[in-house]
């Protein structure tokens, strides 16, 4: 971008060529900073062990085994960074970490200012391109003041490469940047708009009142929450009139408890190594494996598993530990690896309840 510039609307020859060059460098640099910035300020731990002040509050808590503590409002517990993180949204690989209460503001910034900054590029090498492929008519057919753009073999095909790039972030930083920029005017996180949709199904299915989002405050104030979030701790929020500081940990709560109704016991039948394409062992779900992050479950015989997601080919579940109070290993496995349980989910002994992290 900085060489063709040279070329075509040189910063040095007129004010307007100036203004350009240094607009797109102001976004090369806010970009470069606001993506340092998100990844050394972090999202925010809620601290081990925490608690509320009024152990009262504590029956509407998650607990989390890993982090020995309750899971504050909004927080969530993530299973790459390995804590619970305040006002959690996502965890983003480009960061390498979580997108949460401290970096929210500074992670919207730098996907503004990439998209804006390859949306820029995109349209001036564009323009470059055109130019340079049509240099030998402008000096045939030209007027004398159109910019001569020359490429050699090596500079055509950064170019190119350049375009499709810049092309390729406006497309899926934009999606991205419109989702974020969507849940700040709610002040709803991507995780809670998950929620928010279960909640929906939840209590229309069972006849309940409808779900109020206890933290919408107003478009304004969202905002303000995210620009000026370094005024909240990250564990105590402003709540809409006629809502509780708990109403969202509740609803999450009765989810997770309809998802153990709805859950259904399998047994191993013959062992998994837990490979990722077991082509070899089992090629059909080889061939069908989940297309995500998640882990997958090693199963020996006779091992007992709660699944509460299932594909045609996959199933996805938390093996039982008989004889611990702690969680089990959760992940996906191949269907053919396991058959349905006469028992009941119910009938399992409850080593945990529904408090403990998810």
């Amino acid at each position: 971008m900085v060489h063709l510039l040279g070329m075509w609307w040189p910063p040095h020859a007129s004010i307007g060529g100036g203004i350009h060059g240094g607009l797109f460098l102001f976004f090369a640099g806010s970009t470069l900073y606001y993506f340092l910035q998100s990844l050394l300020e972090g999202p925010g731990f809620v601290p081990l062990g925490w608690k509320p002040e009024n152990d009262e509050n504590k029956q509407h808590l998650q607990f989390c085994t890993v982090c020995n503590g309750y899971k504050a409002p909004r927080s969530h517990h993530c299973r790459k960074c390995g804590y619970c993180i305040k006002k959690m949204d996502h965890h983003c690989p480009w960061i390498n970490c979580c997108v949460g209460h401290n970096n929210h503001g500074y992670f919207t910034m730098f996907l503004i200012n990439a998209v804006l900054g390859c949306t820029q590029a995109a349209v001036a090498l564009s323009i470059c391109m055109y130019h340079a492929l049509n240099r030998v008519w402008y000096i045939h057919n030209g007027t004398g003041r159109e910019p001569m753009i020359y490429l050699t073999l090596t500079t055509l095909l950064m170019t190119l490469l350049a375009i499709g790039m810049a092309v390729g972030v406006v497309l899926a930083v934009g999606a991205l940047l419109y989702l974020q920029i969507r849940g700040i005017l709610r002040n709803q996180t991507t995780i809670e708009d998950w929620i928010v949709e279960k909640a929906v199904g939840r209590r229309e299915e069972q006849g309940l009142p409808p779900f109020v989002f206890p933290y919408n405050m107003g478009w304004k104030q969202n905002v303000k929450l995210v620009i000026f979030g370094g005024r909240f701790d990250g564990i105590h929020w402003p709540v809409r009139d006629g809502c509780g500081e708990y109403d969202l940990t509740k609803e999450q709560k009765a989810q997770k408890q309809d998802k153990r109704v709805r859950s259904r016991l399998y047994v191993a039948v013959s062992s998994y190594s837990g490979r990722w394409v077991p082509l070899l062992s089992r090629p059909r779900a080889a061939l069908a494996a989940p297309c995500t992050d998640e882990p997958r479950l090693p199963l020996s015989a006779g091992d007992v598993i709660r699944a509460t997601r299932q594909r045609r080919h996959w199933l996805f579940g938390e093996k039982i530990l008989m004889d611990s109070s702690h969680r089990g290993p959760r992940g996906w496995f191949p269907r053919d690896a396991v058959t349905p349980s006469d028992m009941l989910p119910g009938d399992m002994p409850d080593v945990y309840d529904t408090n403990k992290c998810d």
